[in-house]
């Protein structure tokens, strides 16, 4: 199976997306998209919401993030694209709007991610160097510019910045679980806060609220697949980083959840306004809090890098198999990036991070990941169940995609039936601008779509 562009407007000698990135490195681009700020701020939201059983919820998503997982995997072994979900959606189902939906659906959710994490790297900054001889906004606008400019710079070098930045943010949740160590076995670790009715099914129900919260902090894996033309020997490369990267990445969730409860009542880390920074403020009082910010900001920018990145060859896939414009499609022959892609992104980012917040923006657009999610499961559950369709180098069960595709179903089902309405409804609004720009884009976009 042929791994390189699609057919349809190829990129001519010379100006093809470099493959430069080995197991090691990929396994460190899931794991640094994995390990971002998420988890900063969502075992305390976890640990409100479930109690002491937060590690439970972490369990729970890790198992449905899993069973997606395993899918890309195979997924990517069978078809190394730089389109991803959008390439195999088509594949599968041959619906141009669906693979439209789909694609622009995780583009959407990137962005939201990059414009968030410029807003909390320009705060986290003025919070450690103290007098910022810049505002905000100001920051977060040059933030966004050197995230920019790295893109452009050229797959080794982002590359490589990843590695070294997710090295650090790892060192952050190993101190985090190595000076809690001690205080295991302190708490009741199935202790949860009281609710109406009580029992197994109302325990069960609290555990799987904290998954749909929790499985944020896994979402990430995803990303691998779109470096895949980027890759050497992609069908071999991503399966292994995929799964690498996600047990890493379970273990160290699972870890610090046991430790974050076990030092910190989990009402007070709830409340916390740095719920992990808190943890080693009272178990190692001696390490400075500015050692936990500086981490930190070494995780925002490594996952505005990782989603800048996946976005950039999402919108540059896609132009090539016909669904955006194809000047999106067209990679500079020095650099060997997509560079109007990256740059469209860019203009589109920068009013995007001065918003005043652009939260609601980043749950919606999980939302809209599950159901992506879903969508791909089932791709995968139909290629195996049709005849003649060539298998990839990571074959797996028929169930797990099946598997998957229930687990982020009720997922979705139990975040739409909460009491907390604004999500989904921007969700079903960007659905809609989803639809429009696809009925704007229609006559020069889906006639195009390659054939693997």
């Amino acid at each position: 199976m042929s791994a390189n562009p699609g057919q349809s407007g190829a990129a001519p000698p010379g100006a093809e997306l470099i493959r430069s990135i080995g197991p090691f490195q990929l396994t460190l681009y899931g794991l640094g998209s994995m390990l971002g700020s998420g988890i900063y701020g969502l075992i305390g939201q976890a640990a409100g919401q479930v109690g002491n059983a937060v590690w439970a919820s972490f369990l729970v998503a890790m198992v449905a993030a899993l069973l997606t997982a395993l899918s890309y995997a195979s997924l990517g072994s069978r078809y190394p694209r730089a389109g991803g979900a959008a390439f195999v959606t088509q594949k599968a189902y041959g619906m141009p709007l669906l693979s439209f939906v789909v694609g622009l659906a995780v583009v959407c959710s990137g962005l939201a991610s990059v414009a968030t994490q410029s807003q909390v790297f320009a705060r986290n900054l003025a919070v450690l160097v103290g007098s910022p001889a810049f505002p905000v906004w100001a920051t977060g606008a040059g933030f966004l510019l050197v995230m920019a400019a790295l893109v452009l710079r050229g797959i080794r070098e982002s590359m490589w910045v990843n590695v070294a930045f997710t090295l650090v943010e790892a060192a952050g949740l190993l101190l985090v679980i190595a000076v809690g160590i001690p205080y295991w076995g302190s708490v009741d670790l199935l202790a949860m806060p009281e609710a109406p009715g009580g029992g197994d099914s109302t325990a069960m129900l609290l555990v799987m609220h904290g998954a749909v919260l929790t499985f944020f902090a896994f979402i990430g894996f995803e990303d691998t697949l779109n470096v895949a033309e980027e890759c050497r020997d992609p069908q071999r490369t991503i399966p292994i980083a995929l799964v690498t990267a996600m047990a890493i990445g379970a273990l160290i969730y699972v870890a610090v959840a046991v430790t974050a409860v076990s030092v910190v009542p989990w009402l007070e880390l709830s409340m916390a306004p740095g719920p992990l920074t808190e943890v080693v403020a009272r178990a190692a009082p001696a390490i400075s809090p500015w050692v936990f910010t500086l981490v930190t900001l070494f995780a925002v920018a490594n996952t505005a890098l990782v989603n800048y990145i996946t976005s950039s060859r999402l919108v540059y896939g896609m132009a090539r198999q016909g669904l955006l414009p194809p000047a999106l499609g067209h990679v500079h022959p020095r650099t060997r990036t997509p560079r109007w892609a990256a740059l469209a992104l860019l203009a589109i980012l920068l009013p995007l991070g001065l918003f005043g917040s652009v939260a609601n923006l980043a749950s919606a657009s999980v939302l809209l990941l599950l159901v992506v999610f879903a969508v791909v499961n089932g791709a995968l559950f139909v290629l195996k169940g049709r005849e003649g369709e060539p298998k990839g180098r990571f074959e797996i069960p028929r169930w797990v995609p099946a598997a998957g595709t229930a687990i982020c179903l009720l997922l979705v089902g139990i975040r739409v039936s909460s009491s907390d309405w604004q999500a989904p409804a921007l969700a079903g609004g960007l659905l809609v601008g989803i639809l429009a720009l696809y009925a704007l884009l229609r006559p020069s976009g889906a006639s195009g779509l390659v054939e693997a």
